[in-house]
């Protein structure tokens, strides 16, 4: 299967598959211990200011809506999912593909944490690492968590991909 869709469609495969898992624990979270979810119209919104070449916002909540900024925030989430997805077979190759090991996604997954601390929360007014949040310490941890069940989620989907394959096997 891995070479009749090609490896670049298996990597975005990959990086959509980690992001709905990642979805679907970010909407577990919100209904069963009210942890709010992402705002993606908020990312839309920063993303959105960008070509004005307005890319450091004090509070983005207060900078000027944009017309369909929730859905641009939701695109540009997806897409950053499929990047890390191409990036992680990219970076492992087509031996990984054929028998995925969890170890690669979850390096590549907690590396990229220095995009939210470092791009995002700084750009959307929230301060390095979240420095300027409420708490912290829990935006960070959210991060955390969140890009640790993103590349948990990556593994899950290159297993199933490698299984339906007839490579390797569920292995941890």
């Amino acid at each position: 299967m891995i070479e009749e869709i090609g490896i670049v469609r298996t990597g975005a495969i990959i990086g959509i598959g980690g992001t709905v898992i990642l979805d679907l624990w970010a909407a577990f979270m919100q209904r069963v211990f009210d942890v709010p979810a992402t705002n993606w119209g908020m990312v839309g919104r920063w993303v959105s200011h960008m070509p004005r070449g307005h890319f450091v916002h004090e509070n983005i909540g207060r900078a000027a809506p944009v017309s369909g900024e929730h859905a641009i925030g939701w695109i540009v989430h997806y897409v950053i999912g499929i990047g890390y997805g191409l990036l992680l077979v990219g970076l492992w190759g087509v031996e990984w593909l054929r028998q995925p090991t969890l170890l690669p996604p979850m390096i590549l997954a907690l590396a990229l944490l220095g995009a939210p601390y470092f791009i995002m929360m700084p750009g959307t007014g929230s301060g390095i690492a979240g420095a300027r949040t409420p708490k912290p310490n829990v935006t960070r941890l959210k991060s955390l968590l969140g890009h640790s069940v993103f590349g948990l989620g990556m593994y899950v989907t290159a297993l199933v991909i490698a299984a339906s394959a007839g490579f390797g096997q569920f292995t941890f």
